[in-house]
């Protein structure tokens, strides 16, 4: 009986042993299964696109100012932006897939370098031609800056936390524009337009030497010619298009009507709708994205949308730029997030530059088409219409959104 008895009690203790490695191998796939975000190389290139956003929103209110100074009227002084969009909406169509052949670090490195000339010499120009001459090319650098800087996020964000490394990643962008305008338009009432110049160039001095040590990629160094982004990219170069028409106008004339109204913060919509989308990212990497994060796309357009609109119809000057601007960057700080991590994961890796150069081509297209048609309005028929027609192109969107939430 005993002899007999002893396979199964052998058998039992080696189903144990069997449990105990299957249950081993489970808490094994949960650690493998959220690997780290925070990571060093996670870390540079934060550090990376904060300082980039940081020292353009610096520039982008202050310019239109010292244009007025050399004496463009106020519909005039948003031309500077649409120059500089275009500029970047046409060079991002090349600087993606140039940063696919010959690396993205170097690519990083080129633009930082480049950029701080132009800086330089918005520093010593005395007239406002010159600053419209430099704008295109200008923006054709900042193009390969952000298609690199985000082509090389590919290279330290794990596969599966990519939802939520994208809504990390976002919080330097508006880290950025929280402080920039403030620290821009503190010394260009104190000292004028040139110190923000020579030390923004001196800020990308260094922002090219950080770049120098982002993680090695490996270009595949194709020669290929251009060709039309994929058809999964269409759909959010649509969404983005469309936001950016009224985004294009926020840049360069809301600083302008707070000044006019004699708010005691001009740039507080700026600096305002960052905080708003620092607020939406952290309550978002808090609840987390589920597994198709961009159904919550058609949501986060309304919000940006029912901002936008506030701030065309709410009464009164510093508390409407807040409200609206909390309202506005909770939406579309997440329009970037969601778009972004829909292409990292449907996008043939070796042409990812590409897809970001393409959704960077739509939103800059639509930001400098906005700040020039949107200038005219709101040079002719005040601020308030620009933000109501800014308002009515995002409505335009939500077909897409909504089409793109339920793929």
């Amino acid at each position: 009986m005993r002899h007999r008895e002893a396979p199964p009690r052998q058998a039992e203790r080696a189903g144990a042993r069997t449990a105990c490695v299957r249950r081993r191998c489970r808490m094994t796939d949960l650690s493998v299964s959220k690997p780290r975000l925070l990571t060093r190389q996670f870390a540079l290139v934060w550090a990376l696109t904060f300082v980039t956003f940081f020292a353009a929103f610096q520039l982008f209110p202050t310019v239109p100012l010292r244009l007025r100074e050399l004496g463009a009227s106020l519909a005039e002084s948003g031309r500077f932006m649409s120059l500089f969009t275009a500029g970047s909406a046409l060079g991002a169509l090349f600087t993606g897939p140039l940063g696919d052949r010959v690396g993205h670090r170097r690519l990083v490195v080129t633009c930082a370098l480049l950029y701080a000339g132009f800086l330089a010499a918005y520093a010593l120009m005395p007239v406002r031609w010159g600053f419209y001459l430099l704008a295109f090319p200008h923006g054709v650098v900042w193009s390969g800056l952000l298609t690199a800087t985000l082509a090389s996020l590919a290279h330290v964000l794990p596969e599966d936390r990519r939802a939520d490394g994208m809504s990390l990643y976002g919080l330097a962008s508006p880290g950025g524009v929280i402080f920039g305008p403030l620290l821009g338009m503190w010394i260009f009432q104190h000292w004028g337009f040139a110190p923000i110049g020579w030390y923004l160039a001196l800020l990308f001095l260094l922002l090219g030497a950080l770049g120098s040590i982002l993680p090695k990629d490996h270009p595949h160094g194709r020669a290929e010619g251009f060709k039309w982004p994929d058809a999964v990219v269409l759909a959010p170069c649509m969404v983005l298009f469309c936001v950016a028409l009224g985004y294009g106008a926020l840049g360069s004339y809301t600083a302008q009507e707070g000044l006019a109204l004699g708010m005691p913060l001009p740039s507080a919509f700026l600096s305002f709708m960052a905080v708003g989308m620092v607020l939406m990212r952290i309550a978002m990497v808090k609840r987390g994205f589920g597994k198709r994060p961009i159904r919550k796309l058609p949501g986060m357009l309304i919000g940006a949308f029912a901002g936008m609109a506030l701030l065309a119809a709410l009464p009164g000057g510093m508390a409407r730029h807040m409200a609206s601007a909390l309202l506005y960057g909770a939406g579309y700080s997440m329009l970037h997030t969601l778009l972004n991590a829909k292409l990292l994961e449907s996008v043939d890796p070796q042409r990812r530059g590409s897809a970001f150069g393409a959704l960077l081509f739509a939103f800059d297209s639509g930001i400098g088409l906005g700040s020039f048609t949107l200038g005219w309005v709101i040079g002719h028929h005040g601020y308030r219409m620009g933000w109501a027609l800014g308002a009515l192109a995002m409505l335009a969107a939500l077909p897409v959104a909504l089409k793109l939430g339920r793929d």
